[in-house]
């Protein structure tokens, strides 16, 4: 790679994933971030305890990242090479957990509606 753009990114990405697996992952990602938006307009403020919930299942979210890379790229954990692949993994992992809280959270809203705090 003589170049870091975009369109490099997501040509690695498809390639790695296949291009329907990527399209369908970003696709949900949308939905899932657009969901979280109409929440969070609709309720007009966070809620504490659906945060608190949303927060508990960040790790479960980090270890199903990781697995599912692991899973799409036929590897183990003793193929990771050099600080890149560590930093790569934690980046997989960080962002596990964040899309897992924000669906989380999400469904909680969606299922409960908006509840008062007291």
């Amino acid at each position: 790679m003589e170049e870091f753009s975009l369109s490099t990114m997501i040509a690695v990405f498809e390639e790695m994933f296949g291009a329907w697996l990527f399209w369908a992952m970003v696709a949900v990602a949308v939905a899932i971030t657009l969901a979280w938006i109409y929440v969070l307009v609709r309720d007009r403020a966070l809620s504490f305890r659906k945060y608190l919930v949303a927060q508990l299942s960040m790790p479960f979210g980090a270890v199903a990242a990781v697995w599912f890379v692991m899973w799409i790229t036929n590897s183990t954990l003793a193929d990771i090479g050099g600080p890149i692949d560590w930093i790569v993994l934690l980046g997989v992992a960080v962002l596990g957990a964040i899309g897992l809280a924000i669906l989380v959270y999400v469904v909680q809203s969606l299922m409960r509606g908006r509840q008062s705090e007291a």
